[in-house]
């Protein structure tokens, strides 16, 4: 009994308060998914919801709530489905999450925004593995314990002077008419009648694809496994794992290719995939993978004594991609950020051995293609997929190795202006990529496709979603990797603290998945004979990677611009 008074006493002191004449009111505004709105911002928004979309693609608003005179309690937020005609978007198309708030202690070189809490993550209203609502934590007190989970989805609370975000996501079926459809996004609070915000969504007349054009790596799960504590080869993991690899797939990210679905390797290195091959398959299937990563050889000397198996084993693993007609976007990402004279004559020696394996596999080096240090040498030759840093973009370069048959892809990491060895430095030492952190704008994200289609860049790396894990740190309470670089290498959270046994998704990684769907929206105008309508509108947005617009409105106005091109140009 002292047990369960304890815990009735912590909940009175923390629960929201009114007083007997308090008034409390709620102001109800709309606002785009390229703006982020912190928990004290003044906030100027709409009054209705206004978006369009393709088919089979995901569009996103934000509703943000903000308490008057005293505050909100058991807030209940909901959606109609957006009808038009005899067609309705179905429920399970709509998802609702609440916007939860990191705490950013301190920030880092070039940081676009201060200390204070930043909403990132997005906690769904219902558990998308169990159906259930993720309601607030409270006292069970029958049950005698705490609903697991620290955050909850729906039925919130909003502080008098306070704003709480809420994130919609719609995602239009591949057979909705197309046309406008109609609804209404109702918020409720305890203390005041409801709001009704009228949603009108226009469905333009074509439809996305399934998985991403654009190519990209994002690295994999495996860290994950440690920090919930379970085997990495666990049945357990393999179900946990399938979920993050869902999440990015969702986003339209290529989840990395699995170590569960590894062939078994024969004495010679030759890889059997008479085990897996069903399992692999519903992968791709499953997930619309459209890039898969050919694994580094396993083997202890591959430039020495296990030579001869390092090559049939990149030969096997080729000739099996080539059955499924899956090759020509396959990779091997041979070396990470080589940075001495040693690891240079590593990559020539190891894209050598690939070579001669299977001259058709690529070779990934995140490296520039200009050479960095003179007495290192070149790498020509050697690689087949370059991948400089977003701030490391030389065009001229670029279009050397373009010539030669090469791809290049593009990444970021920690806050990285222009090196000192960068051809053209004094013109662009003091320009600003787009960075990949908490404390800059969620346009930084969806900008880096248009970055790329500037440059004829046809990839997009980052190094993991997930770097919480290793070394563990729980980012709901402290987001910064090394101190700095708040939420850099980690885009998703890790569910439990919401109750969830599987991934959090945040704002950035939507406002990534939008720059990816905008990705689309070039590659279909292209194929209708409208290159010269995207190479305008790119370049509109990106003049040059060091002064892209940071317009939050202008991304979306250039995107309409695209569909209206596209509808017009109908096969």
């Amino acid at each position: 009994m002292r047990k369960i008074a304890y815990y009735v006493v912590i909940l009175a002191m923390t629960w929201p308060l009114a007083t007997a004449d308090a008034q409390p009111s709620a102001d109800v505004q709309v606002l785009p998914s390229t703006v982020r709105v912190r928990p004290s911002d003044a906030v100027q928004g709409a009054r209705s919801v206004s978006i369009a979309a393709a088919r089979n693609e995901v569009e996103s608003f934000q509703v943000v709530i903000t308490a008057h005179g005293g505050t909100l309690t058991y807030v209940k937020t909901e959606i109609t489905p957006l009808q038009h005609g005899d067609y309705a978007i179905p429920a399970e198309n709509i998802r609702l999450f609440r916007a939860e708030s990191v705490p950013i202690r301190r920030v880092g070189f070039r940081a676009a925004e201060g200390p204070g809490l930043v909403p990132d993550p997005l906690i769904p209203f219902e558990n998308p593995y169990t159906g259930e609502t993720i309601g607030k934590p409270y006292w069970y007190r029958d049950a005698g314990k705490m609903l697991p989970g620290r955050f909850g989805g729906t039925d919130f609370s909003v502080w008098d002077g306070q704003n709480q975000t809420i994130w919609v996501d719609v995602a239009v079926p591949r057979d909705a008419p197309a046309g406008v459809y109609t609804g209404v996004l109702r918020v409720k609070p305890a203390e005041t009648p409801a709001h009704e915000i009228p949603v009108e969504l226009t469905v333009w007349d074509f439809t996305l694809p399934d998985g991403p054009t654009h190519e990209n790596h994002f690295g994999g799960f495996s860290r994950v496994a440690a920090h919930l504590g379970l085997e990495r080869n666990s049945e357990a993991f393999h179900e946990i794992e399938e979920r993050y690899e869902a999440m990015l797939a969702e986003h339209r990210i290529n989840p990395a290719f699995p170590r569960r679905l590894w062939p078994e390797i024969q004495d010679d290195g030759t890889a059997d995939f008479s085990e897996v091959d069903t399992a692999i398959i519903t992968f791709v299937e499953r997930f619309h993978v459209t890039n898969i990563e050919i694994p580094r050889a396993p083997f202890r000397d591959i430039l020495g004594a296990d030579r001869e198996k390092a090559l049939n084993f990149y030969r096997s693993w080729y000739a099996y991609l080539e059955t499924k007609g899956w090759a020509n976007r396959s990779y091997l990402y041979m070396l990470d950020e080589p940075n001495s004279a040693e690891e240079y004559e590593r990559v020539r020696q190891l894209g050598a051995l690939v070579d001669e394996a299977e001259p058709r596999i690529r070779r990934l080096v995140v490296e520039q293609p200009y050479i960095q240090h003179p007495d290192w040498g070149a790498l020509d030759g050697a690689v087949d997929i370059w991948c400089p840093l977003f701030g490391f973009i030389h065009e001229p370069s670029i279009k050397d190795v373009q010539a030669r048959g090469e791809d290049v892809w593009s990444y970021s990491a920690l806050v990285q202006p222009a090196p000192p060895y960068h051809p053209e430095y004094e013109e662009v030492k003091d320009d600003h990529p787009p960075y990949w952190q908490i404390h800059f704008p969620l346009v930084s994200y969806r900008i880096a496709p248009w970055l790329n289609r500037r440059y004829g860049i046809t990839g997009l790396l980052y190094w993991s979603v997930c770097f919480w894990a290793s070394p563990p740190r729980n980012p709901w309470d402290e987001p910064g990797f090394r101190g700095y670089w708040n939420g850099d290498g980690a885009m998703l959270y890790p569910g439990e603290d919401a109750g969830i046994e599987g991934p959090v998704s945040s704002m950035r990684l939507k406002s990534l998945r939008d720059g990816m769907e905008d990705y689309e929206y070039f590659v279909i105008l292209e194929e209708r004979g409208g290159a010269d309508v995207v190479e305008a509108v790119v370049r509109e947005a990106v003049p040059t990677w060091g002064t892209w617009d940071q317009d939050p409105e202008a991304l979306p106005r250039l995107r309409a611009r695209l569909a209206e091109e596209i509808v017009k140009r109908a096969p």
